[in-house]
């Protein structure tokens, strides 16, 4: 009688155990992996050959390998755009040597001056000095929010479109808006050109804190010929009106004033324009509303409703995407700060909420930290019942007054 045949466990690549044959094991040419065990065929988990190879083919073999982990860890680096392949700076600031070359090798095979061109400013040692754009960041309170986003616009626009074929910001959607909000503080440090998506990123950080505001991302998908394109804006809602920031190659594509009564009607401009350009909308994406807190977890809803263009007539694209605009407006996020952050950019409305929400049902006196906003002076008086007066006034004298009232309080801003 035979013996029963002995099993060995081997570990596979991805932590599976498997029950082989023993006797396989002492094969000479049984394959390394579980790999090469499902698939002989892969010589790459088999073992090396005991014949002698000529140095001629080692020297091919050798370098064939050196292309291939080149190509892998050039595709680790790049991302995809219009349907071309273009490099992303992932090692952070100061940039590379290898990413500085990379970049400059790139711009000379897509430059009409070729090396000529990169060799002459390279080496150049007067070149002027470009000034660095200032940020929109103090602006005052009483500025209407459509004036604040045509600054922000500005801003973006003395930034400058990336046309290097490098993108030196690196950007994950399924990362969170704390991280995001560090790479936009990281895009105003360095004052380097930007691309669409990074506008996104950098949009969200400059229109954190103002009340009122709802920020959505509008995602679009075009063809052109045999190319597929995609486009990413930062969507706005304020007063009942819509419009859009962002970047991209064409100024019609990119910002939107605050004058669209409905989403449907800022949809249907951005699809005009694209005629006008000769391209073929083919899909629109819309979002939810973001978060004001940049220090939170949460991650951007960059897609909520995906409209196909193309298969979708005129007629149900308004209906879907004005339906999508009350699912907006009924989870706005603007009200949703937590108290410390910075609203500079906001009314004191909330601010006297929250101040009157801590006191006790007797009347109460106290002061708190308005120094950010130039208050000097602060009397807060609340009454569980009837009518009281609240005054605040700081350095500036105003005389503007608005009344707020909340259950059976009333203040009385004096801004």
């Amino acid at each position: 009688m035979s013996s029963p045949k002995r099993y060995s466990p081997v570990l596979g690549n991805f932590g599976s155990l498997i029950r082989i044959p023993e006797q396989s094991l002492l094969d000479p040419q049984r394959p390394r992996s579980i790999a090469g065990f499902r698939n002989k065929r892969r010589s790459r988990h088999s073992l090396p050959s005991m014949k002698p190879q000529t140095p001629g083919f080692e020297r091919s073999q050798t370098h064939a390998s050196l292309r291939s982990r080149n190509d892998e860890s050039s595709r680790d680096d790049g991302q995809e755009e219009n349907g071309v392949w273009f490099w992303v700076n992932k090692s952070g600031f100061p940039v590379e040597d290898k990413t500085w070359d990379r970049m400059w090798d790139h711009v000379a095979k897509i430059h009409p001056g070729g090396y000529n061109m990169v060799c002459s400013i390279r080496g150049a040692k007067d070149l002027p000095q470009i000034p660095t754009p200032q940020p929109p960041f103090s602006l005052p309170v009483q500025m209407p929010v459509a004036e604040k986003l045509e600054k922000i616009q500005n801003y973006m626009r003395e930034l400058q479109y990336n046309h290097t074929g490098t993108q030196f910001f690196e950007i994950k959607k399924n990362r969170p808006i704390s991280g995001l909000m560090e790479s936009a503080k990281e895009m105003i440090r360095e004052a380097l050109p930007i691309k669409c998506l990074e506008a996104v990123i950098l949009g969200t950080f400059l229109t954190n804190g103002t009340m009122g505001l709802e920020r959505y991302a509008i995602s679009f998908k075009s063809t052109f010929g045999c190319h597929v394109h995609r486009h990413v804006v930062l969507g706005v809602y304020y007063g009942g009106l819509y419009g859009a920031i962002g970047m991209s190659r064409r100024e019609e594509l990119m910002y939107k004033p605050l004058q669209y009564k409905t989403l449907s009607d800022l949809i249907l401009d951005f699809q005009k324009y694209y005629i006008k350009f000769h391209h073929e909308l083919k899909k629109v994406k819309v979002g939810l509303p973001i978060i004001h807190d940049p220090h939170s977890y949460e991650t951007i809803p960059w897609k909520c409703i995906n409209i196909n263009v193309c298969k979708s007539l005129k007629k149900e694209m308004v209906r879907d995407l004005d339906q999508h605009a009350k699912v907006i407006r009924s989870k706005a996020r603007s009200w949703t700060m937590p108290p410390g952050a910075p609203k500079k950019m906001s009314t004191f409305i909330d601010t006297v909420k929250d101040c009157s929400s801590s006191s006790s049902k007797s009347q109460v006196s106290t002061k708190s930290s308005f120094s950010q906003f130039g208050i000097t002076e602060q009397s807060i008086s609340t009454s569980n019942g009837g009518h009281t007066q609240t005054s605040i006034q700081d350095n500036s004298q105003h005389s503007l007054k608005s009344p707020v009232s909340s259950g059976n309080n009333e203040y009385l801003l004096r801004i």
